[in-house]
């Protein structure tokens, strides 16, 4: 708990400017997001439940781009739980000019069926836009974090320790490109290596149906090298969600 205390202090940050910029948040805006719902129900001989939840928020003040994130994923078959995630993230980028920035991550995740209670991962680095047209995106994070898990009574049993920390290699590349002027594509890849190598793959691509409401397609893929016994390596999860850009 002390290194978690330690590494938490790379999250304070300095004070922020008051001048709004435009290139962060679409438009004139300072703040503005997405906010994400999708959801499968069945009845009769076979009884499902499947719910996707997603908030992104965005909020720009002078050389300041601030992110905030929560996701939400719940699954029920016939009567027993078989799937449930909540994510929260907040992220601070501190620019030094059009192109490069310091961020600073935070990041917390909940998913029992990994055979961990939670997840909680802070870092800090260098981030550079090797292409920014404004029509395509193309940036990379590095940097130094530290990750801290607490196993589920199951695996902690199993295992013999209750928790798990290790400092970590932070890193981030994404992409993204407007196909017309209603879709968009986008990737983004995201991984900690420290005692062992955690990544997470989003593809996702966007159609505008109408005013500010879209259509979202994305197929998530998690993987851990070293999962606890009798767990998987690799997670995937396809969604078709709406989209409201506000």
């Amino acid at each position: 708990m002390k290194k978690m205390l330690i590494a938490s202090a790379i999250l304070m940050v300095a004070p922020f400017a008051a001048q709004a910029g435009a290139d962060f948040v679409e438009g004139d805006k300072i703040f503005g997001g997405d906010a994400e719902l999708g959801a499968t129900l069945t009845t009769g001989n076979t009884e499902t439940t499947s719910i996707k939840g997603r908030l992104d928020m965005k909020h720009e003040l002078g050389n300041w781009e601030n992110q905030y994130l929560l996701e939400a994923l719940y699954k029920e078959d016939t009567g027993e739980v078989t799937g449930k995630r909540y994510y929260g993230l907040i992220q601070a980028d501190y620019k030094f000019n059009d192109v490069s920035y310091m961020f600073f991550n935070a990041n917390h995740e909940i998913d029992p069926f990994t055979g961990f209670d939670s997840k909680s991962t802070v870092s800090s680095g260098y981030g550079h836009k090797f292409v920014d047209t404004g029509k395509t995106l193309f940036n990379v994070e590095i940097g130094p974090g530290y990750q801290y898990k607490r196993l589920d009574n199951e695996s902690a049993e199993t295992a013999g320790y209750d928790t798990e920390d290790s400092w970590v290699v932070h890193g981030v590349a994404n992409f993204e490109t407007e196909i017309t002027d209603s879709s968009k594509f986008k990737q983004m890849f995201v991984a900690d290596y420290g005692d062992s190598l955690e990544g997470r793959s989003e593809t996702s691509i966007t159609a505008n149906i109408i005013g500010a409401l879209a259509m979202k397609f994305a197929v998530i893929v998690r993987y851990n090298s070293a999962p606890l016994d009798d767990k998987k390596s690799t997670d995937t999860e396809t969604n078709m969600t709406l989209l409201y850009s506000f």
